[in-house]
Parts: C-alpha cells; sequence; structure tokens
C-alpha cells in the first residue's frame, strides 16, 4: 500500500547546532515530547550577522537572559559560551558573510503536564541562514502596512517561541499585500494606542523628534529600541517613549519600522493612506533617512 505519511518539504543546506551538535538542518531531531513542540515552552533571539561579525551581541544575550529568567529555564551557556557556539555555526555557513542567527532555549523533554518540571536539561537549538533584509525598493518607496486590535497575550514582554498570535497578525497584513501589521490595543480610556507591529518595533515622528510607546507587558523590548536612542542622540534627534494613541499614529510626520532584518524602514502607506503630510506625504521621511544612515555606521562599530 502506498505510504499516507505526508510529504517533508525539502530543507534548505544550512548548518544547525543542537545541544552542541553541529549538523545539517534537514538531519535535526527533537523529541516529541520536548515542551518546546507540546507547550511551546521557551524563548528565542534573532541576531543579525554583519560580515561574520554579530551585531549588538551582549543586548541579545542580556535579553535572552532575561527572558530565561521570565521562565525559570535555567540559563544553558554563559556569555563567552553562547559566543563560542555562535561563532562556531557562522564559520559553518560559508558562502554568506551576512547572516542572521537563530537560537532557541525550550525547557526540554518530560511527560505532558502544565506544571514545570524541575530538573530538565534545557534543548538549546541554533540555525544560521543568509541575512535578506529589506529591498532597495521598501527602503526607496516605503513599505505599506495595517493596523489590527492587538489580540495577542498580555506578556508580549517575553520573547516566548509561543507565537501563535504573532503568526495571525502576520496574517492579516500578507492577506492584504502589506509588510506589516501594526497592532494596537485598548487603553483603560477606551482608546487604542499603539503597541508593536507583528515582528517588528513601530516608531512615530512628531515634530522632528522620534516617539515610541512605553515599554510595558504588551510588548517586547526591542534591542533596536536602544540603539534607536543612541542613534537619535548622536544626530541630534529627540527621543521619547510615551503612550501613542491611533490618532497620534495617523497624524504622525513618519512612522517607522525597527527589527533584526529591517534595520529601520520607513512607512509610507497605512490602512491605504499615505503617511506624513505636504510634500513629503507618502514617502520616507527625513529622520528615516538620518537614522538609517547611522544605523549603517553602528554595524560597522557595534559588531563582533
Amino acid at each position: 500500500m502506498p505510504s499516507t505519511a505526508p510529504t517533508q518539504p525539502d530543507l534548505p543546506d544550512l548548518p544547525c547546532l543542537l545541544n552542541g551538535e553541529l549538523l545539517p538542518l534537514r538531519e535535526a531531531r527533537v523529541s516529541v515530547m520536548d515542551r518546546g513542540f507540546v507547550f511551546g515552552d521557551g524563548v528565542y533571539e534573532v541576531i543579525p550577522v554583519y560580515g561574520r561579525r554579530l551585531f549588538r551581541f551582549d543586548d541579545h544575550m542580556a535579553r535572552l537572559q532575561r527572558n530565561l529568567g521570565k521562565l525559570r529555564i535555567p540559563a544553558p551557556h554563559s556569555r563567552d559560551g553562547w559566543l563560542a557556539l555562535a561563532r562556531r555555526l557562522i564559520a559553518a555557513l560559508r558562502d554568506s558573510p551576512d547572516q542572521l542567527l537563530y537560537l532557541q532555549v525550550t525547557r526540554g523533554v518530560a511527560l505532558r503536564d502544565h506544571v514545570m518540571p524541575a530538573g530538565l536539561a534545557p534543548t538549546v537549538f541554533m540555525t544560521v541562514s543568509p541575512l535578506r533584509g529589506a529591498s532597495a525598493e521598501q527602503r526607496h518607496q516605503g513599505a505599506a502596512c495595517v493596523t489590527a486590535r492587538d489580540f495577542r497575550w498580555e506578556r508580549g514582554d517575553i520573547k516566548s517561541i509561543s507565537l501563535l498570535g504573532n503568526v495571525l497578525a502576520r496574517q492579516v497584513s500578507a492577506d492584504q499585500g502589506a509588510a506589516e501589521t501594526v497592532l494596537l490595543r485598548e487603553g483603560h480610556n477606551g482608546t487604542l494606542y499603539l503597541t508593536e507591529a507583528s515582528a517588528s518595533n513601530v516608531w512615530i515622528v512628531q515634530d522632528g523628534a522620534l516617539l515610541g510607546p512605553p515599554p510595558s507587558d504588551w510588548l517586547l523590548e526591542g534591542v533596536r529600541a536602544e540603539l534607536l536612542r543612541e542613534l537619535c542622540e548622536d544626530c541630534g534627534i529627540a527621543f521619547n517613549r510615551k503612550p501613542i494613541s491611533e490618532a497620534e499614529l495617523f497624524a504622525a510626520d513618519e512612522v517607522i519600522l525597527s527589527s533584526s532584518t529591517k534595520e529601520v524602514l520607513p512607512v509610507t502607506l497605512l490602512d491605504g493612506e499615505a503617511v506624513g503630510h505636504g510634500a513629503l506625504r507618502g514617502k520616507p521621511g527625513p529622520v528615516y533617512a538620518r537614522l538609517y544612515e547611522a544605523y549603517q555606521r553602528a554595524k560597522l562599530e557595534q559588531s563582533i
């Protein structure tokens, strides 16, 4: 009889590390009882690599350590241990100097029980792929985005592998041919406030200043948040974190996304309406341009 097993997709020829063992991605295997598979019980990090050098590595490691602590998962490696593993993996992808490093730590393997078992050995998975950032067209013309209610859970501050809410949110924009879904959550007064996007932080420019939502349990504190604060200081751009209402979002002079892959990216169309005012309406703005140039300098200066 013919096999009824589903056809497995061909995985790319990429290297990975699974619990310290270097092997091809297509050969990696994890127990079906791993709590990452059963519960999404784990955290992850995504680190850009430029010229085989890790960008803002210590900031990513600090966030990983915070998130492991929030889930009570013991840290499998020290900072130097993570660095050695990362460099080993980066070297294994020989043809791509610019890479995206993904690392994931789950609580480990145990029989299914909602209670956190003690004493498990965490499962550590790492892989790299060629870095594919925003296109030249997106940088020149800006990205189109749509808005949606933020229906995800209330611990968005944890970089959890439980990303179904983000997957559903991103599909909202994908179904409309847009680059991102900008999320708004109802505040105590019934007003909708900006949180983040499905896979990006979101910023607005108002009277020449870069503004972002304040840190909270509703949004992930992106590594680029501190970076943008530093870049604004270097460029003489005012920087502030404050609640941003839906009305302020749509009245902004500029809207900017930030993430590991996008770096900084201008949003020029939001729910079908052009962003900005006057001659710059619907075009990337001057604050974005200055931050993008400063970001390129930082990539050279802040990678190890």
